[in-house]
């Protein structure tokens, strides 16, 4: 009897610097090879790319029974895919752990093991356009309609993202809420002290991860830690600010900030970053929107106050463990983010009690939960 494969689409996980759906991706297929139901394998599909990066994904999923190479690169491949050319060879089941993925036309029904699941980890591009590139929002709701049309099954992170989904996609009941975990690696290493020593740490200080965008309020953030009420301590920015370089060297000019009162780290290993988290007094989320939201679990996990807006998968993700600051008053959010950083870096036991609840609240999360969960999503179909 032959085995039953899941074609998984590996979006992203050979780059050098995956983004979060990267790391999503990564751990994922990972946990979907080590709970394969017995007959069941994993192979992957991914666009064209440098040989670095294929051997990339060979180390990082020795367990992988395939790799179809598509001819075309991301970029190639993600346009094919929105204007519908989509038939790759063979035929079975499908999951993406993005929305870039094959979505055609296809009946189960006279043929069940035809199946394709797409994930969708925020409502961004629907609710909040303004805040990512117009091409990437476009790109995105072009192919949420697409899945509308096409997808068997769409998972995302939160009830909250479903929610929001319900609003813009006529789903219907196909949406499966599907958490995203810690990776395992995002762990302190043995000698952390020289790690952090490395990396020329403050003794005290709160970090933000992500990039310089509207979607992330990182920008806030650095205004809040200009104003008078802010806690005495740097910021610590860890992630890719590249592209808006320039843009985040302005805030900082406007925002008449102390030379060394920002710290950019850049893009840093798992064993660093999570050094970085566990000798931070807080990790700050002022986010417009969230849909992983895994920067909260991962600090929460290491026993890190989190401090977050209001964004629903935020206070969904977080639950009681962190502290809010709502962002229903744009004008005042930066100062009122100042306060409560302040007031929670001056009062050890709320930092204490946060700590407590994150490390609880993280245990919640595993990616073998989200990987059997997958699997069981395809079983259903």
């Amino acid at each position: 009897m032959s085995a039953t494969t899941l074609r998984v689409v590996l979006d992203q996980v050979g780059s050098p610097e995956p983004s979060g759906v990267g790391r999503y991706s990564l751990e994922l297929v990972r946990h979907l090879i080590d709970t394969a139901p017995s007959g069941c394998r994993v192979t992957g599909i991914v666009p064209s790319s440098p040989e670095s990066e294929y051997a990339r994904i060979a180390e990082e999923l020795p367990g992988l029974s395939g790799l179809f190479k598509s001819a075309l690169d991301r970029r190639q491949l993600a346009a094919a895919w929105q204007h519908g050319f989509t038939r790759l060879p063979g035929s079975g089941m499908i999951h993406a752990p993005s929305l870039f993925a094959p979505l055609y036309r296809h009946d189960r029904s006279s043929a069940p093991g035809e199946q394709i699941v797409v994930t969708i980890h925020d409502a961004v591009p629907w609710t909040h356009p303004d805040a990512m590139p117009a091409r990437s929002a476009s790109w995105a709701r072009t192919m949420g309609r697409r899945a509308e049309r096409y997808a068997d099954a769409v998972v995302v992170p939160t009830h909250a993202v479903a929610d929001q989904l319900s609003t813009v996609l006529d789903l219907g009941d196909r949406v499966r809420v599907i958490a995203g975990a810690v990776s395992p690696s995002v762990t302190p290493p043995a000698d952390s002290h020289a790690l952090a020593s490395a990396l020329d740490l403050p003794d005290r200080y709160v970090v933000a991860v992500g990039p310089f965008t509207a979607r992330t309020g990182i920008r806030d953030l650095v205004w809040a830690m200009g104003d008078l009420h802010a806690p005495d301590v740097p910021l610590v920015l860890v992630g890719s600010q590249t592209d808006p370089q320039d843009e985040l060297d302005g805030v900082l000019r406007d925002a008449r900030l102390p030379e060394g009162r920002v710290r950019r780290l850049g893009v840093l290993s798992d064993a660093e970053l999570a050094v970085v988290y566990q000798r931070a007094g807080a990790l700050v989320m002022p986010s417009i929107a969230e849909g992983l939201a895994l920067p909260a679990l991962e600090a929460m996990s290491l026993g890190t106050p989190v401090v977050h807006s209001d964004a629903p998968t935020l206070l969904e993700v977080v639950a009681d463990a962190g502290l809010v600051v709502p962002r229903d008053d744009a004008s005042t959010f930066p100062r009122r983010l100042a306060e409560s950083l302040r007031d929670l870096l001056a009062d050890a036991d709320a930092a204490h009690e946060l700590a407590w609840r994150g490390r609880d609240r993280a245990k919640a999360f595993t990616w073998r939960d989200a990987a059997e969960k997958t699997w069981q999503l395809h079983a259903d179909l």
